[in-house]
């Protein structure tokens, strides 16, 4: 396989968190001089650098990392141990520059986002910052507070763990809420073809490090070194584009739906990110990529897919309808997901189907749990972290 880079990376590896960063006040990200040092990618923009922002409103810390544009085979060889029919055939995407989250989503950052279930439902009652037909494309529906917190939180909710047991659509709400309050720099799920371009950092092997997964450890929480729970992030070595984790620790969503035939529709084609997406159009399921910490080394490869199974993850919820927010059943336990930030914007209502409901027993789920006034809706915009302060008064 022939792997081509659009975007120059050079400089060396930079520490997460360190002073490499740009603050997200002088560019978010992006600047017009090259960098004396530490990682970025070129672009027609400007020098893309990692940077880390403050969610508004909140303490929680984003850490964000340059990934250059490039031409990535997705899926694996017949020939790659581990391999599994639903990993080919092979295509060709080519992928454009983007930065995706150094780390798995923790607990510190979305139980921010949990907490607007009872900041909304205090809007509600006082009859303040009401969603109309009018700024609807700026709402949110929060998670609703969880049953049985004993699942979600079995492994522990220290706030550098990753966040887990989020449905895809929780997932998917979580960037928008991230994107409004930020005033609107857009944030999303990956596709699957970018968290794999990503992933392989520009490797062309099983592992970004090569094929066997003897030196799978340095990167990794799995199997045996997992201690059977998840891990704090960022405490294994990251891969060549500064992302921690990407193999291991908890399955990551994406956007994509799981294909029974795999890739077939795409094969002997090459493509646009976008027109690789295979959009969902049904409940499940839809693609984690990754691996978690109770996996084996081959679901940690690259190209491995699991797919996520509703009715299963949740069969532990009491609930009619079934959460669409929350699962309650494993492999759940090792479900998380980041988030990445497109180096070119959208139309804003173009960018609303990365963030909405996209099925028919999704959509009614989630209305008749607005209805029946056990879920919330609530707008999102600037605006809110001062409106979250008046509540405190």
């Amino acid at each position: 396989m022939k792997y081509k880079t659009l975007g120059l990376v050079c400089g060396l590896l930079a520490i997460l968190g360190s002073a490499t960063f740009t603050p997200a006040a002088t560019g978010q990200g992006l600047v017009k001089e090259q960098p004396a040092s530490g990682r970025f990618v070129k672009t027609d923009q400007g020098f893309m650098v990692p940077y880390k922002f403050i969610i508004p409103g909140t303490e929680a810390v984003v850490h964000m990392a340059p990934i250059p544009g490039g031409v990535v085979r997705v899926g694996s060889p017949e020939s790659e141990s581990g391999r599994k029919k639903v990993e080919g055939p092979q295509f060709d995407v080519v992928v454009e520059p983007f930065w995706m989250a150094a780390y798995e989503t923790s607990w510190a950052e979305y139980k921010e986002f949990m907490n607007l279930y009872e900041s909304f439902k205090e809007f509600e009652t006082r009859g303040v910052r009401a969603v109309t037909d009018e700024n609807r494309v700026d709402a949110i529906t929060a998670p609703t507070e969880l049953y049985d917190p004993s699942y979600t939180f079995d492994m522990g909710e220290h706030p550098r763990q990753p966040a887990i047991t989020m449905t895809q659509y929780a997932a998917k709400q979580y960037t928008k809420w991230v994107t409004n309050v930020t005033g609107g720099i857009q944030f999303r799920l990956p596709s699957e073809a970018e968290w794999e371009h990503a992933c392989r950092a520009g490797a062309e092997t099983a592992y970004h490090f090569g094929d066997s997964p003897g030196k799978l450890s340095q990167y990794a929480w799995y199997g045996d070194n997992s201690n059977d729970t998840t891990q704090q992030v960022g405490k294994k070595k990251p891969n060549p584009w500064g992302l921690y984790d990407m193999h291991g620790n908890v399955s990551e969503w994406v956007l994509d739906e799981l294909l029974k035939d795999g890739y077939t529709r795409f094969h002997g084609k090459r493509l646009t990110a976008a027109e690789a997406v295979v959009w969902p159009t049904k409940l499940f399921p839809r693609v984690v990529k990754g691996g978690s910490w109770d996996d084996e080394a081959s679901s940690l490869r690259a190209a491995a897919r699991l797919g996520s199974h509703d009715y299963d993850w949740k069969e532990d919820d009491p609930n009619i309808p079934l959460s669409p927010w929350w699962y309650t059943s494993d492999p759940a336990g090792g479900v998380g997901f980041r988030m990445i930030r497109p180096l070119k914007t959208t139309p804003k209502r173009e960018f609303a189907k990365f963030w909405d409901v996209d099925c028919a027993e999704m959509r009614d789920d989630v209305t008749i749990r607005l209805e029946e006034g056990r879920g919330v809706i609530g707008l999102v915009d600037p605006d809110l972290p001062k409106a979250l302060k008046e509540l405190e008064k």
